[in-house]
């Protein structure tokens, strides 16, 4: 399995008693141990941390990622085709392309 780190910035919190870290996004080791980072935002303070995700966490999202697998899509909702140029009901009464 690829290597993975979670990006965080440390933040200061405003009475100086201490540090929140916020979650930036990810990182994924290559074959030429470079890294590649995937940021959600960018810190304000120039800081970033990349931490190892744990085996708990990675079972954590192996468990999450399994329990959207059972939810249904919404191509499955009444009414839904879900294929392209498909027809949308109106507010007047008849139907209109939906255009792509």
């Amino acid at each position: 399995m690829k290597k993975m780190w979670k990006v965080i910035c440390p933040i200061e919190k405003k009475d100086g008693t201490g540090t929140h870290w916020a979650r930036l996004g990810v990182a994924y080791g290559n074959k030429d141990e470079s890294i590649n980072l995937y940021l959600d935002s960018l810190p304000m303070n120039g800081k970033l941390q990349l931490r190892e995700w744990t085996e708990e966490e990675l079972r954590e999202r192996d468990q999450r990622r399994s329990s959207y697998q059972s939810r249904s899509s919404l191509a499955d909702l009444p009414g839904a085709s879900g294929s392209p140029g498909s027809s949308v009901s109106s507010a007047l009464g008849g139907t209109q392309p939906i255009p792509f």
